[in-house]
């Protein structure tokens, strides 16, 4: 028998404009006219067969671990983060229930520019200009649609093998440039309707519109200011949940003593800490700060420091060793990149860091007053608010006066210490990242279509575009 499929590119096409003028919503409907009606829902995902086929993977469900596909980038620390966070939740809440993959799809299943993506966002970081223009321009709904449905269209094959590979059951993104295509290749499939698609959003305010796409089964939104965004980008209430940002297991769940912490960490067990960092990559007035708080921490009439300093320089190992190398008159402790964040941030009084969500959410929950010194245009402006305005921290950029801040708060501002670690406690979501895992393993049981895809042996679809 003859099948009947238009044209991936035609279908691109004509998803482009569905997309620029209704965002979607009406592609996804049951009563769609869409290109692919003509195809049949139980195909799945494209396999060369030599036999020419028909085999049949064993069924998904119930009887077996069911396969999580969790879609990332390396543009910035906080989308694996976030991915690792989740994929821990899973492991903790459901055991061997589920099996999660973490995979960065363009990396491994494309060309350029999309597997070169980390690259080039480390280089615009270094030129905030460039960085700038290019998230605004691409925010136009028009302008994001045409260049994601060109890449899809370019893509579409290796996209397919990709998520492919991993026979997901779920698949769940959590990058802004991780729901169109994915949806895209789905919907070719004859699966939108039956494999779960939901997106963890990782930014805490400012988001930018291709995290919002109506196709989605959830959208779980970190705060009510990205819920509302997300209502204003065409998401229905019941596909948003509010649940807070995915930070990892260990943040959630763990108690530490922060004497018994000081100790296992060579602290000074008595004098106050603030924590320096500059995120993964080290950025920021790292140096600077640092110097401007050994002076304001060295009390010059006792003759001796009034706090110490923990300096986190991530993958920095210049920095790092530069700063390793200098005499210091108070406490100091500089590390590279730490796997064990909790114990540091238990272990200090407040922190000072750019304005990366990953790490505000982090600080909340331990209680840390926040300072923050730099944030990256777009995506990290609304941090800043978010923070100031619900008293859990300030905004400061020269560095002399955060350590002028940071003395006061060891000193005669105690109080205002306090209030503040009370504060980012009451701001703080520690449960996240369950409340996350537990509503998607729900969703699992809800949509009972899930246990029976069937993911045949069939050429591909996309074999046209190769």
């Amino acid at each position: 028998m003859v099948t009947s499929v238009v044209s991936p590119r035609k279908w691109v096409k004509e998803t482009v404009i569905e997309s620029i003028l209704g965002y979607e919503r009406c592609s996804f409907s049951s009563s769609s006219s869409s290109a692919f009606s003509s195809l049949s829902p139980s195909r799945g995902f494209g396999l060369d067969d030599d036999q020419g086929g028909g085999l049949e993977l064993l069924q998904m469900g119930a009887e077996r671990t069911k396969n999580v596909l969790i879609l990332m980038s390396d543009t910035g620390g906080g989308h694996r983060a976030s991915a690792e966070a989740i994929k821990d939740a899973f492991r903790l809440e459901f055991g061997d229930q589920y099996r999660v993959f973490v995979k960065d799809l363009w990396k491994e299943h494309t060309g350029w520019p999309l597997n070169d993506m980390e690259r080039s966002y480390k280089f615009m970081l270094k030129h905030l200009r460039l960085w700038k223009v290019v998230f605004h321009g691409s925010s136009p709904r028009l302008v994001h649609c045409l260049y994601l449905a060109a890449f899809a269209a370019y893509y579409a094959k290796e996209v397919e093998e990709g998520l492919m590979k991993y026979k997901p059951d779920i698949i769940i993104s959590v990058h802004p440039l991780m729901q169109h295509i994915p949806l895209w290749v789905l919907k070719w499939q004859g699966l939108h309707k039956k494999v779960a698609f939901v997106t963890v959003i990782t930014d805490l305010n400012t988001c930018h519109p291709t995290w919002f796409h109506t196709g989605v089964t959830r959208c779980y939104c970190p705060s009510e200011e990205v819920s509302n965004r997300a209502l204003l980008d065409g998401l229905n209430p019941s596909q948003i949940r509010i649940f807070g940002l995915p930070v990892r297991p260990s943040f959630c769940h763990a108690v530490f003593s922060k004497d018994e912490l000081r100790v296992e960490l060579s602290m000074d067990r008595q004098l106050p800490a603030v924590l320096l960092m500059g995120g993964g990559e080290g950025m920021g007035p790292v140096e600077e700060t640092a110097r401007a708080l050994e002076e304001a921490l060295y009390d010059e009439l006792l003759g001796k420091p009034i706090g110490q300093i923990v300096i986190i320089c991530g993958r920095n190992q210049v920095l790092a060793s530069k700063l390793k190398s200098i005499n210091w008159e108070v406490p100091v402790k500089v590390r590279g990149f730490e796997k064990q964040m909790e114990k540091w941030m238990a272990a200090c009084d407040c922190i000072i860091t750019k304005a990366g969500p990953g790490t505000i959410a982090e600080a909340l929950i331990r209680g840390l007053p926040i300072i923050l010194n730099d944030f990256i245009p777009g995506q990290e402006v609304g941090n800043v608010p978010y923070v100031v305005e619900n008293g859990a921290g300030v905004f400061s950029k020269c560095p002399k006066q955060t350590a002028s801040l940071v003395a006061r708060w060891f000193g005669s501002d105690a109080h205002e210490l306090r209030k503040m670690s009370q504060n980012a406690l009451k701001l703080a979501q520690p449960e996240a990242v369950f409340n996350i895992v537990r509503d998607i393993d729900e969703l699992m049981h809800k949509h009972g279509v899930l246990s029976r895809i069937k993911y045949s042996l069939v050429p591909s679809s996309f074999a046209c575009l190769a």
